[in-house]
């Protein structure tokens, strides 16, 4: 293969330009559509304005591009090779010589940086965003709903309001063992609805069962009075193990750098981490998810002579390829949380098998 480092930048700025076009365009109707579906569920809600929706709206924006990148590339890789095959550029170069690979090239190798781009830097500013998201999803539209609950490397941490006042529950560690959730160094805090303080609970251990923690070896801290010892403390608590199992369902808020050490966490508590350690296997595999889209897209749309027609049979073609490989994606993803299949294989078989059908496909335009 030879290499022209001037075609290939044209070729690379090409597709990057169409790219960039594609996702624009894209970013700009999911953020309409989600504006939309804001308004809707916020329709009872006369306190919240439309800055907020506008804000929240934003804030999710980030992590649906990440969902929809796979399509944006596929889309621009399409429209950058038809607006050069329209305009003869293709035709002229593959006149010379130039195969199929060689225009391929630079587009794999932009298609590459932007998969470690989003990855590496833009990865992190989604989950943060999309963070901040739940949360003003929570205060605006879940009022006096669920509990605010937070488990991560700082212990558990749960808030809750028991008549007129609010309880605070944190733990430095947590643990399950079995069906029981057992909890060290445990702190509570009592407010009235004012947030004045009324008491607090110091324990060494603690239990979560059928709808207590069960404190063991407690000192109740009450403003004014000495400390009083009792041997257990039974503190009333909406709190399950599903709903904390349920709060580790969003990898999501958790960023590319930290998950990790957030797995780590979740397995030495006891905890499956089955769904973290998908999703960041998922995140290493997408840059090669990318490049399988760029193949795909050539193969209906790198032809070098449209005077054979078909333009709409091939448009269409690529479009269903590309759902089609996106709800294969999902099917494998699906199998890979429900441990059917094993984590490795479930992020890496979709990119994988994408792009050797791509693969076998221009093999066989280009070589057969």
């Amino acid at each position: 293969m030879r290499f022209s480092p001037i075609l290939s930048f044209y070729i690379g700025r090409h597709f990057l330009m169409a790219f960039l076009g594609a996702l624009g365009v894209i970013m700009g109707l999911i953020l309409l559509f989600d504006i939309i579906e804001l308004m809707r569920r916020t329709s009872t809600h006369a306190e919240i304005g439309f800055s907020i929706i506008f804000e929240m709206a934003l804030f999710k924006l980030p992590q649906m591009v990440q969902l929809i990148l796979p399509f944006a590339v596929m889309i621009g890789a399409m429209t950058a090779f038809w607006t050069m095959t329209r305009s003869r550029e293709l035709v002229v170069t593959r006149s010379v010589g130039i195969s199929a690979w060689e225009i391929l090239a630079p587009v794999m190798i932009v298609v590459m940086a932007i998969g470690v781009f989003n990855v590496a830097a833009f990865n992190p500013l989604a989950a943060t965003l999309y963070k901040r998201y739940e949360r003003l999803q929570d205060q605006m539209l879940m009022r006096g709903g669920g509990s605010p609950l937070v488990v991560g490397e700082s212990g558990l941490w749960l808030r809750e309001l028991h008549g007129d006042e609010q309880v605070v529950v944190h733990a430095n560690a947590v643990r399950q063992e079995g069906y029981d959730l057992r909890l060290r160094e445990v702190s509570v805090y009592v407010a009235d609805s004012n947030e004045h303080f009324l008491y607090g609970i110091e324990a060494t251990l603690g239990q979560l069962d059928k709808g207590f923690f069960h404190l063991t070896s407690a000192r109740i801290l009450r403003p004014g009075r000495p400390v009083e010892f009792v041997p257990s403390y039974d503190l009333a608590t909406q709190l399950t193990l599903a709903k904390i199992q349920d709060n580790f369902a969003s990898p999501e808020t958790i960023s590319f750098w930290e998950l990790p050490g957030f797995i780590n966490f979740f397995e030495s508590a006891g905890f499956s981490a089955n769904r973290q350690k998908l999703y960041f296997q998922t995140l290493l595999s997408s840059p090669l998810l990318l490049v399988a889209m760029v193949l795909v897209a050539a193969v209906f749309s790198l032809k070098p002579d449209l005077r054979s027609g078909g333009l709409l049979v091939r448009l269409i073609g690529g479009v269903v390829s590309g759902f089609v490989f996106y709800f294969f994606s999902k099917v494998v993803y699906a199998l890979g949380l429900s441990a059917t299949l094993p984590v490795i294989m479930s992020a890496w078989t979709p990119p994988m098998v994408t792009g050797l059908v791509g693969l076998a496909a221009l093999f066989h335009l280009e070589d057969g």
